[in-house]
């Protein structure tokens, strides 16, 4: 068996896929939103015992290794090789040579960077400072293994120095972002290499399977020369901080399994949230927001309560994040510290855990916080006040997508200034038309949505959806009062499945599987089957299947009238009067 067969064997494809998309029961099948396109009405379908899913909205479809390759971005090798850690397969010696690719690569030397930290920390005397800071921060030793917390020594090479024994090449060393190269630094002597991470507190970054992908460090002991309070890793190949959402690979369950996205600001905050025993708890690092990351969150909830600091630059950041949530549809609400109780979540957690729970709980809907904020010792006698709430308000009840949402907003909105609704309608209108940004939940972002299947023609969709009601009950092909002909069917693979379906029906000696690509047609058809007539009985399908036949029959012979009178046509102009009246004859016939 193969290495993919068996890493196949061993991973459901269901419970795979389910991880990012919530998948309903469709007869023997599960069916979803497509995470691959905008959609309303569920397309999306998988087979578990088939192993395959196919989107009959933008038509893309396959195994397991398409779906990841598909949503995760990555190339084939990437894919194999991420799945088969997650099935416990050792890939062949030939396999692993392949998949070891510059990505893996990396992720492999980011891994032994966190190991080589954390083991730092935790055993060497050196790190005694680090471990005292660690301990004030209120963390446990098993939340310091949990997040393989770690510590830079202050020195210039030592990381490098350790990867380049461990067989690193120092190039490699310098993309994955953990070496610095100077100016005219020489790879032949070593020399004019030096490590990013000095004298500091580090906090592996992973992506949502769990794999390091980069570092933020916080600086132990500050001085001019130490640099930033908290440096990141680079952008590289394999992180890109408008990607990643630290926690994310722990949080991830628990957001299922909740129904909500708990938002904080920094690593400490989310680290101190899960030892409290709020393990639904992600961060942005810092950063706003961005389209790839929401994308990425909707696939675990569409509620999500953000706590961000109360000055100008956390409230502008978290504004851009709020904006894109509300636009992807997502139910956004605040979190509020209450004064004295801590500057942010890790700071209230030390003093009083209740506290932030009860901050958590008591979170409050988006546009009741804009409202509330926007009306703060508001004169509601003053006209001009009333304006300049609903200029304040109005733009982000905009951006919501569901009419019925929004139009609760515009009544609350009316109630509390005592103005028409109609008349914030207006307003709303001319707003709406204005240019509000606004995204989709595609996962690549709307610059790199893929380009839209090419519609299939009406002849293509009769027959499609005539061969998924055979697939499932082949006995209707032999209707009585239904004369189905092969040539009904477009020539190629739907005409294969067809006589294949028809042979199998009706002869024991039939050949056990159809040929390869009318049996992937029939992979997929099945699936369509139990999206379009799961609840139909027995009779429904037997009309449907009758009003089909009709129908594709009669395309059939429209199709054939237009041919015989353009070659009766051309019989006509060459003078060719015996090849003219074969051509009347067939075309009387037909006409019968």
């Amino acid at each position: 068996m193969s290495d993919t067969e068996l890493i196949k064997q061993k991973i459901d494809i269901a419970t795979l896929i389910g991880e990012y998309v919530r998948l309903k029961p469709a007869g023997t099948s599960l069916k979803g939103l497509c995470p691959f396109h905008n959609e309303k009405t569920p397309s999306f379908m998988v087979s578990p015992e088939r192993q395959r899913w196919h989107c009959f909205g933008c038509s893309k479809g396959g195994d397991i290794f398409s779906f990841i390759e598909e949503i995760e971005g990555m190339e084939f090798v990437e894919a194999l090789k991420l799945l088969a850690d997650r099935a416990g397969v050792v890939l062949s010696r030939q396999v692993e040579h392949v998949a070891t690719n510059t990505k893996n690569r990396l992720k492999e030397i980011s891994e032994k960077a966190a190991h080589f930290f954390h083991e730092f920390l935790i055993r060497m005397p050196i790190a005694e400072e680090a471990r005292a800071y660690v301990d004030r921060r209120g963390l446990s030793s098993d939340t310091v293994d949990a997040w393989q917390i770690g510590y830079a020594p202050e020195q210039w090479d030592l990381l490098t120095q350790y990867l380049l024994k461990k067989g690193y090449a120092i190039e490699e060393l310098v993309h994955a972002g953990l070496t610095i190269r100077r100016d005219g630094a020489s790879q032949r002597t070593g020399r004019g290499f030096y490590d990013r991470f000095r004298d500091r507190i580090m906090f592996p970054i992973r992506d949502v399977h769990g794999a390091v992908v980069g570092f933020t460090g916080r600086i132990l002991h500050e001085h001019e020369k130490a640099g930033g309070k908290y440096v990141n890793t680079p952008q590289t190949d394999i992180y890109d901080k408008s990607r990643v959402i630290f926690g994310l690979d722990r949080a991830r369950q628990a957001i299922r399994q909740t129904d909500q996205i708990i938002m904080v600001e920094g690593q400490m905050d989310v680290i101190a949230c899960h030892q409290a025993g709020m393990t639904n708890v992600i961060a942005t690092s810092g950063t706003a927001m961005t389209e790839a990351q929401i994308s990425l969150l909707t696939r675990y909830s569409k509620n999500i309560a953000m706590a961000f600091d109360a000055d100008a630059a956390g409230e502008a950041a978290a504004k851009r994040g709020i904006d894109l949530a509300l636009s992807a549809g997502m139910n956004v609400s605040v979190i509020t510290i209450p004064e004295d109780a801590g500057k942010d979540p890790d700071d209230c957690i030390s003093r009083d855990p209740a506290v932030w729970f009860r901050a958590v709980n008591e979170a409050q809907d988006i546009m009741a916080w804009y409202i509330e904020r926007a009306c703060i010792g508001a004169d509601f006698s003053d006209p001009r006040v009333k304006q300049r709430i609903t200029s304040a308000v109005l733009p982000e009840i905009a951006r919501i997508p569901s009419a019925v949402v929004a139009d609760h907003w515009l009544r609350e909105l009316s109630e509390r200034l005592g103005v028409e609704v109609d008349v914030l309608r207006e307003d709303l209108s001319r707003i709406k038309n204005a240019d509000i940004p606004k995204i989709t939940s595609g996962v690549k972002g709307d610059s790199q949505r893929p380009n839209p299947p090419i519609p299939k023609s009406h002849v293509v969709q009769l027959a499609e959806h005539l061969l998924s009601l055979l697939v499932i009950h082949p006995e209707l092909g032999k209707t009585d009062d239904i004369s189905l002909s092969s040539d009904y069917f477009p020539q190629g693979t739907h005409r294969d499945l067809y006589v294949w379906e028809n042979f199998a029906y009706t002869d024991e000696a039939k050949p056990t599987e159809p040929p390869l690509e009318a049996g992937t047609l029939r992979e997929i058809l099945l699936m369509r089957a139990e999206l379009d007539f799961s609840g139909l009985g027995k009779s429904e399908c037997q009309a449907e299947f009758r009003r089909t036949a009709l129908l594709l029959r009669k395309e059939w012979v429209a199709h054939q009238m237009k041919e015989l009178e353009r070659a009766i046509a051309d019989a006509e102009r060459s003078g060719d009067k015996k090849r003219l009246t074969e051509l009347l004859t067939e075309l009387q016939q037909l006409i019968q």
